[in-house]
């Protein structure tokens, strides 16, 4: 009975009918439409990096602003920000691999660098890897010419496109064994290396700033971020202090004069000049014997970062969580890949953020004129109610009566606004839109901008179209349930 009382009501109300259902519809489609964009970004955004770059959790030291792989995600007021080394290096490996669902992990020093190949000079993101570990980690890595950096040889791996920038300036394709030239500058005046090129890859998906980045080994990018290799205290004996202490003269025993005055000299001084070459010899066998005196030990190399791959399916947050609890004591904490990305995966939450605070703004204002056209069709009605409470008709009656009117306008604009969404991305995507700039090409995850119907953004989507009916409904309902049959009888 209600069902069809509310039915008959919204035919009789065609014009305020369709302004609400048009109203509520908008507000649907636009919702669907804009998150599924930024959802389906976010995952490209997510694929991109975590194949290819940044894994699921980034390990780096604690400082006083986020870092991404190659600097902070924030201005720094500072000469210059320096990526701090990982302190304990060894112990925080051990640590992290301790940790369940923890399924790879390799280390990274990251720099910058001037580089030089053929005539062509230009920036490079350097990314020193640890070859045995680092290409298991990302899948992403395509070689493409030549091969791989290989453990313990200097070598270079730059990125196709930057091979295409060196032949469009130069006229000539750098092949494997060509030879790259990197400089950088610092405090302490310039670094020059010379490696070779190892070989060409591509990313199967690459993010704004990718196709920059230059795979080196780790010693090169050492020497070029002027990071020295940490390593344990040696003992020194006392011979060996004593030896420090000498001139080079003294070291070496040289004498004056000739003859037997000399072999007196010598024989006389030899107590306290010290050292012949057969000592010298000694005392630095003697140091590097570790039963006796300790050996220099390193500790694991200096790395900046240390990247990880967890198990299918594990919790993130949990690992998260984990690990910053047994990383804490050793100054260093574990971010997610979006942190570890950097600007252009922090870019999409906050563009999304935006874009929901707009439609929170669009929806307010479609409330406030769905509740005036809603109080103008119960003004409308006041006979009608009032007759309907003169013959008995409760406050609950006349509630669930508009409450259902508004449901059943709430629902048909939110089907609605979900079927033109999905339509209107059916269009785009047949449509074929070529990205040309980098930013968006990265926030959309690739060249051609395509749209998916996500089912979960869809149900979000139609559930605010109802909750948008009903809120505008509250007010007006209360309303009609205060309208008296006496105001229906003056009414005529």
């Amino acid at each position: 009975m209600i069902f069809s009382l509310s039915a008959r009501n919204i035919t009789r109300n065609k014009r305020n009918s369709f302004v609400m259902i048009f109203l509520i519809g908008v507000i649907t489609c636009l919702f669907f439409i804009g998150n599924s964009v930024m959802q389906r970004s976010d995952r490209g955004l997510r694929e991109t990096y975590v194949e290819n770059l940044t894994g699921d959790i980034v390990i780096e030291k604690i400082t006083d602003v986020t870092m991404n792989l190659f600097g902070a995600n924030t201005p720094v007021i500072e000469d210059y920000f320096t990526i701090p080394v990982l302190p304990a290096y060894d112990a925080l490996l051990g640590e992290v691999r301790a940790v369940p669902g923890v399924r790879l992990v390799t280390s990274q020093i990251s720099g910058q660098a001037i580089v030089d190949c053929n005539g062509y000079r230009g920036g490079a993101l350097l990314c020193g890897i640890d070859p045995e570990t680092y290409f298991a980690l990302f899948p992403g890595i395509v070689i493409e010419e030549g091969q791989r950096i290989q453990s313990g040889e200097y070598g270079a791996m730059i990125t196709s496109a930057r091979a295409e920038w060196i032949e469009k300036e130069t006229g000539v394709r750098p092949a494997p064994g060509d030879t790259l030239v990197f400089t950088t500058g610092g405090t302490v005046g310039f670094k020059i290396r010379e490696v070779p090129l190892a070989g060409i890859f591509s990313y199967r998906s690459s993010g704004q700033f990718m196709e920059q980045i230059i795979l080196l080994d780790p010693q090169t990018t050492r020497a070029l971020s002027s990071i020295q290799v940490a390593s344990a205290d040696v003992e020194i004996s006392e011979d060996t202090a004593l030896l420090l202490d000498k001139d080079m003269g003294d070291i070496f025993g040289e004498d004056e004069g000739d003859g037997a005055d000399n072999e007196d000299s010598a024989d006389s001084a030899a107590p306290e000049k010290g050292f012949s070459i057969e000592d010298l010899k000694s005392l630095l066998t003697d140091s590097a014997d570790g039963d006796s005196h300790g050996a220099a030990e390193v500790q694991g190399g200096d790395w900046n970062f240390i990247i990880i791959r967890i198990d299918e399916g594990a919790p993130a947050s949990r690992i998260l969580s984990d690990l910053n609890s047994r990383l804490l004591p050793y100054g260093a904490q574990a971010v997610g890949w979006r942190t570890a990305a950097g600007v252009s995966a922090l870019l999409v939450l906050l563009i999304q953020s935006l874009f929901n605070a707009g439609i929170v703004l669009v929806s307010i204002a479609g409330i406030i004129t769905i509740i005036n056209l809603l109080l103008i069709s119960v003004f409308r009605r006041t006979r009608e109610i009032g007759t309907l409470r003169a013959i008995g008709a409760s406050d609950g009656y006349i509630r669930t009566l508009i409450l259902w009117e508004n449901l059943l306008l709430s629902l048909a604009a939110g089907l609605l606004g979900v079927v033109a969404g999905g339509l209107l991305m059916y269009v785009i995507n047949e449509m074929r839109i070529h990205i040309a700039n980098d930013l968006l090409a990265s926030l959309f995850g690739g060249r051609v901008l395509t749209m998916e119907f996500l089912p979960g953004v869809a149900a979000t989507a139609f559930i605010i179209a109802v909750l948008v009916g009903v809120l505008a409904s509250l007010y007006p309902v209360q309303k009609a349930v205060k309208i008296e049959p006496i105001v229906a009888v003056r009414r005529g």
